[in-house]
């Protein structure tokens, strides 16, 4: 038994031995799952962890760390944070690159969520943070976020004899706007006034922007107006309101429909470059494009030279946040859905597809522009019967000026369900069929019953399919059936079309007459009074909790006091939490204030200018069209 004992004790202690083999170096240093950085360091800091060649910075060692270096690239982090994750293997490769560049630049990472008092120190507020340091001065990082983007930047930057770069957003007048529009494919143009705050808060985003997308292959660049000196430019694109970002491809001008801070713009632009349109250069390409959900677009060529396939392209090009685009040279795939050259095609999902419409639809584009092609594109989006939800909602939003009719029920596409979400819609579809004037979806119940459904009165309908509609911006609800029944609904359609029903409107109830200069308005007043063609009209959209609006209340109160003599202008408000407001007068913050003209109350001026009692006066004395002594005939 002693000698059992003296042999275990020998094999654990080379198992002993042969585990500290594995896990340490000759020296007895950390094995590669730990290395110390490889930078020149002095005294504590010499063994500080890497990962992936980017130094581990703490609260305690943050200081004694990077004073040692003259330049720093620091990221702050969250574990769980996904631009992060995206971000980790871009600043890895950085960081080897970095660390044996001419002037090497060490980059670190400090755990935001652990080290809270380094990164309060630093404000951080979002992940991921960049933060960059030299000669002492630590700055925001605007760089790009890949490994050939961070190792440009922090180069140049970290030589000694680096000089800031110019301005990157082009300065733009009348006398250099076409030489602009036309220096690249694709440009953005900000519209902007000098004393404008959303401008003013813009602009250090678009320039950190303009920076980075100077080097995007191709170069994206990025240029300003003063609209307020550059009048004709800003009249000529309908500039409205400040900032207004137009965005230009082959010198057309295009919406931009991105953010307002320095990646949302950047990711934006990024994916506008290129052609929108996708080759599907075999047979198997093109059948690989459908989607059983989705609507997609082919157009059919024989030819890379076709001046109509140009003009696809550049239809492609302005609807390619809406829809996918695809086309091909091959006869064998004209062939198969039997269409010529120079056909365009847009084809319905499968899911959508009934009896009582074709499955794609055909446009030949031989005498066609460019508007009719988006146009014709942009009605076939919607099949006879599709579904209205978050992510199709924009392609509906232009039907509720006239009418859409919204069918609520219990809508599932899974295999168990999927048969009764058809029964319903296909029912649907055959009332549908006869109403060509008028635009049907479905809506998921689950989806809308806090919401939508609240709105149109149906929340607590108990029945199973409901009906409601919108017109002219208006909500129309159909009283609930016990049973589904074609000829109600057709009733309510009949109805619904010679205006013989009444809306559903969220309204405070009206207010008793008063004294105060500022007209109150609620929901079953706004037609009324802002839509009163004898009257020009300034509406602050506001809400109960609003800081801004609050401090705004004196000045517009000053301002009703102030025009109260003009009887042809009304100054009024509205609580735009509990009422509703049509959609031409959409409410982007709080507080939104709008100018409805006499003679334009449809497209009503969104007010951009200052906010004082002055600002306001000069505003309503250039823009009247019935007060301050004018007429409408002085408007003709």
């Amino acid at each position: 038994m002693k000698l059992q004992k003296q042999v275990f004790s020998v094999f654990a202690v080379i198992a002993l031995l042969s585990a500290s083999a594995v896990f340490a170096g000759e020296d007895g240093s950390d094995a590669e799952e730990t290395k110390t950085s490889g930078f020149e360091q002095e005294g504590d800091v010499e063994n500080v962890r890497e990962e992936g060649g980017v130094l581990v910075l703490t609260d305690d060692n943050f200081d004694k760390v990077l004073d040692e270096y003259d330049t720093a690239l620091v990221e702050f982090y969250a574990p769980w944070c996904g631009h992060c994750k995206t971000l980790a293997p871009e600043y890895e490769k950085a960081a080897a690159r970095l660390k044996d560049a001419p002037v090497p630049v060490p980059l670190g990472k400090v755990d935001a969520t652990v080290n809270v008092d380094v990164a309060k120190r630093f404000d951080v507020s979002g992940y991921p943070t960049l933060k960059w340091k030299k000669g002492g001065e630590w700055s925001d990082y605007e760089g790009p976020r890949d490994a050939d983007g961070i190792v440009t930047w922090v180069s140049e930057r970290a030589d000694p004899n680096y000089k800031p770069p110019p301005e990157a957003v082009v300065t733009v007048t009348k006398d250099n706007f076409d030489e602009f529009i036309n220096s690249a494919e694709l440009v953005l143009l900000e519209f902007y006034a000098p004393w404008c705050g959303h401008c003013k808060k813009l602009a250090p985003e678009y320039e950190k922007a303009a920076q980075s997308l100077q080097y995007h292959d191709p170069p994206i660049p990025l240029g300003k107006v003063d609209a307020t000196i550059e009048t004709e430019l800003a009249k000529q694109f309908e500039v409205s309101g400040y900032p207004t970002l137009k965005m230009f491809r082959r010198g057309k001008p295009q919406e931009y429909k991105g953010g307002r801070d320095q990646f949302t713009i950047m990711d934006y632009m990024r994916k506008q470059s290129g052609e929108a349109a996708k080759l599907l250069p075999t047979v198997s390409d093109v059948k690989g494009f459908m989607d059983k959900a989705l609507v997609k677009v082919i157009g059919f060529y024989d030819n890379l030279q076709d001046e109509k396939l140009r003009l696809y392209m550049d239809v492609a090009n302005g609807m390619r946040d809406d829809v996918s685009f695809g086309y091909t040279l091959l006869p064998e795939a004209r062939d198969m859905y039997r269409v010529n050259p120079g056909s365009v095609v847009v084809f319905t999902p499968e899911k959508f597809w009934t009896k009582f419409e074709p499955k794609y639809h055909i446009l030949k584009t031989a005498d066609k522009d460019q508007a009719e092609i988006a146009s014709f594109i942009q009605e076939k989006l919607t099949p006879l019967v599709g579904q209205y939800s978050a992510q199709s909602d924009k392609f509906y939003a232009e039907y509720t000026k006239n009418i859409l009719c919204l069918a609520f029920y219990t809508v599932d596409w899974s295999f168990d369900y999927r048969e009764a979400t058809q029964l319903w819609r296909n029912k649907f579809a055959a009332v549908a069929k006869d109403y060509k004037d008028i635009k049907f979806a479905i809506a998921s119940e689950e989806e809308y019953i806090n919401s939508l459904m609240v709105d149109f009165g149906l929340a607590d309908s108990g029945e199973e399919f409901n009906v409601g509609c919108f017109k002219e911006y208006r909500k129309y609800k159909m009283e609930p059936m016990e049973e589904y029944d074609d000829d109600e609904i057709r009733e309510f359609l009949d109805k619904l079309k010679k205006g013989k029903l009444e809306p559903q409107i969220k309204s405070q109830p009206i207010p008793k007459k008063s004294s105060s200069n500022v007209k109150v308005i609620v929901g079953k007043t706004f037609d009324k009074i802002v839509g009163d063609k004898s009257k020009d009209v300034l509406i602050e959209m506001y809400a109960p909790w609003c800081g801004h609006c609050k401090s705004l209340e004196p000045i517009y109160k000053d301002l009703a006091k102030s025009v109260k003599k003009e009887k042809n202008l009304v100054i009024a408000k509205i609580d735009a939490t509990a009422n509703d407001i049509p959609d031409a007068y959409k409410v982007e913050g709080f507080p939104t204030i709008y100018f409805a003209p006499a003679n334009s109350k449809d497209a009503p001026l969104k007010f951009e200018g200052d906010r004082t009692v002055e600002g306001f006066k000069k505003y309503l004395e250039e823009h009247a069209t019935v007060s301050f002594g004018k007429s409408l005939r002085d408007e003709l």
